[in-house]
């Protein structure tokens, strides 16, 4: 394991990451199968090999686990009390975990796990790099996890429907008292709610995190990017007022984060004289807002946002960024992203109806009856009962007033 091997797993797609560690960590930790349960914007668990390890297996581990290092022995993984050798790595909070599924139990040294240990702990710091710069590409990538955690539910549901079935085989044994058909029953009522919220509660915490912790560390990283430059860092801390405990998915969290730390550093690069710089961060309703006040010349251009590839990040989430700057006074970045999805405009239903269909509707709308209809458009009364089915047939809608709903909420009942 060297610097080339570190290098070749981080050139290569988030997909094939793990293929990539287990090919570089094999010849001096031989496996036949490796796990991983990490801060990944691709999918926080990826396992690659025939043993079907699942997310509660590891979660289940770090109790035994040190803060940062690695940890050697025997783990029931699928079922199977197995060797393992886990890689922790501190570099994210909390702590990426690297499982090795090995065959035998042969202690392996200090000087191949180190080595094996520093290549996590630079793998993880690059996960951690793209899901905190959270670049449209990467989040992308996040929203498909959406569909791996489906995977993930299903999987659960398998597990519990064989819990349920294991549940009704006791209650349904004639051979077994009621007292003992009570007591399993309990107990393998008991543990299938534990492992539920367990997996439950690691999904979350993978996908989810208060604001008030985001932010902080949002402010940590600051103090970084100002560390050793003479600008006074004012954080405006969220309290319960501002939403601080509000639950926001975390490529939200990350894209504000991202976005605001590009902000600080236009405003640092592309100006002079800022002594002071104040970032706020609330929920305002249902969209995440946080704010970057300088004391500069106020001379904060939109083009130093777009050079930064601000637009590009904040257009995925639906987000929006606004530059507020007074020659003199300073300049105020305000960004916003929503904390759902973006809601798709509704589609006009009557743009299925044909240009007398809209006529007979609007006259539908307006309380006429179908005689006095065929009298103002100089048609037969059954013309006009044919083209009402018609338009309740396009429309799904089961009667006249359903359909006139429609027509003034759209403005066809004019």
């Amino acid at each position: 394991m060297d610097l080339l091997a570190a290098a070749d797993v981080i050139r290569a797609p988030l997909s094939e990451t793990l293929s990539r560690l287990s090919a570089a960590i094999a010849g001096a930790i031989p496996h036949h199968a490796i796990a991983e349960l990490s801060n990944c914007s691709f999918a926080p668990f990826k396992l690659r090999g025939e043993t079907p390890v699942t997310i509660t297996d590891i979660a289940a581990l770090r109790p035994l686990l040190p803060g940062r290092g690695a940890w050697q022995g025997r783990a029931a993984m699928a079922g199977n009390d197995v060797p393992v050798v886990v890689l922790v790595s501190d570099v994210s909070v909390p702590s990426a975990l690297l499982v090795l599924l090995r065959a035998d139990d042969t202690p392996v040294t200090d000087e191949v796990l180190a080595p094996a240990v520093a290549l996590w702990d630079l793998v993880t710091a690059h996960m951690e790099g793209l899901r905190n710069e959270a670049v449209p590409a990467t989040l992308a990538v996040s929203r498909a996890a959406a569909a791996a955690r489906a995977v993930a539910i299903s999987d659960l549901g398998d597990a519990y429907g064989a819990s349920l079935t294991a549940l009704l085989g006791v209650l349904r044994d004639h051979g077994v008292d009621d007292a003992v058909a009570r007591s399993r029953s309990v107990d393998l009522a008991v543990t299938a709610l534990v492992e539920l919220r367990s997996r439950a509660d690691l999904d979350r915490a993978q996908t989810e995190e208060r604001a008030g912790e985001a932010f902080e560390r949002l402010a940590e990283s600051l103090r970084r990017v100002l560390r050793g430059r003479d600008v006074r860092l004012d954080l405006g801390t969220p309290g319960a007022e501002e939403g601080a405990d509000r639950i926001v998915p975390t490529e939200i969290s990350a894209t504000a984060a991202a976005v605001v730390r590009s902000a600080v550093h236009a405003m640092l690069d592309d100006q002079g004289g800022v002594g002071r710089v104040h970032i706020g961060w609330k929920i305002v309703g249902a969209v995440l807002r946080a704010t970057v006040r300088d004391d500069g010349p106020g001379t904060l251009s939109c083009g130093s946002l777009d050079r930064r590839r601000v637009p590009e990040r904040l257009g995925p989430l639906g987000g929006k960024v606004e530059v507020d700057a007074v020659p003199g006074w300073g300049a105020t970045v305000t960004i916003e992203v929503p904390l759902g999805p973006r809601e798709s405009p509704r589609e006009d239903p009557l743009t299925v109806l044909g240009a007398r269909e809209l006529e007979v509707l609007g006259r539908v709308a307006r309380g006429r009856r179908n005689r006095d209809i065929a009298g103002e458009l100089h048609i037969s009364e059954s013309t006009v009962k044919f083209h009402v089915a018609k338009i309740l047939e396009k429309l799904g809608v089961g009667s006249r007033g359903e359909a006139a709903a429609l027509a003034h909420e759209w403005g066809a009942a004019r």
